[in-house]
């Protein structure tokens, strides 16, 4: 099983990857046909809920064009599990060597988190290149980011973690930031009440932050 996808694949596909939390299977196909209709086509299901896994299973069957991916792995076994639902690339809050080594072996790219400069290091001392900055606002925000920037160019960014649509564009004009992301797109009430159009309408907006 492969992907022949590259990390920049993913987090280039969208200015803004929404962060899904499913509670329910049933909601899992229509939320990602409203995300796609709004152009964003790279979403990223969090293996928060007891649904998780089917949901990345039941969209990647459904929906073949959709980018969907795992969120909040936490270690190898997580990364087979998600890879073995459909997941075609994975993102881990954080980092260890253990679960990089499992995606280095496997066929969907990680992106892994961190927060200071020496997790990045480490990082690029395993191969990487690009990383979650989590939790961006907590850990300095855009600033922390730009601040990066000098002396690690190279290295790109997916800041994820207190970022909304009010503060995304001051991280999306960071020539180390690919993407952002946020659960702002799918917000709870709008799933629960199956405001399909409400999810578009917002994706459709984040899809012209960039």
């Amino acid at each position: 099983m492969t992907w022949n996808l590259a990390p920049q694949d993913v987090l280039t596909a969208s200015p803004v990857m929404p962060v899904l939390v499913i509670e329910e299977l049933e909601h899992a196909v229509p939320l990602a046909r409203a995300l796609m209709a709004g152009g964003v086509k790279v979403l990223e299901v969090t293996l928060r809920t007891q649904c998780a896994l089917d949901a990345i299973r039941l969209i990647a069957k459904e929906l073949p064009d959709a980018l969907v991916g795992a969120g909040t792995v936490l270690n190898s076994e997580d990364y087979q599990a998600a890879v073995a639902a459909g997941a075609k690339f994975v993102i881990s809050p954080g980092m260890t060597p253990s679960l990089v080594q499992a995606a280095l072996a496997g066929p969907a790219p990680l992106i892994p988190g961190v927060s200071t400069l020496s997790e990045v290091m480490t990082g690029m001392d395993m191969g990487l290149s690009y990383f979650k900055f989590f939790p961006a606002e907590a850990s300095g925000g855009a600033p922390a980011l730009k601040a990066m920037g000098g002396p690690i160019p190279q290295v790109k960014f997916c800041p994820t973690g207190g970022i909304s649509e009010q503060n995304a564009a001051s991280y999306l004009k960071l020539p180390n930031v690919l993407c952002v992301g946020g659960s702002w797109l799918a917000p709870k009430g709008l799933i629960e009440a199956g405001d399909w159009d409400g999810i578009t309408a917002l994706a459709r907006e984040a899809y012209s932050l960039k």
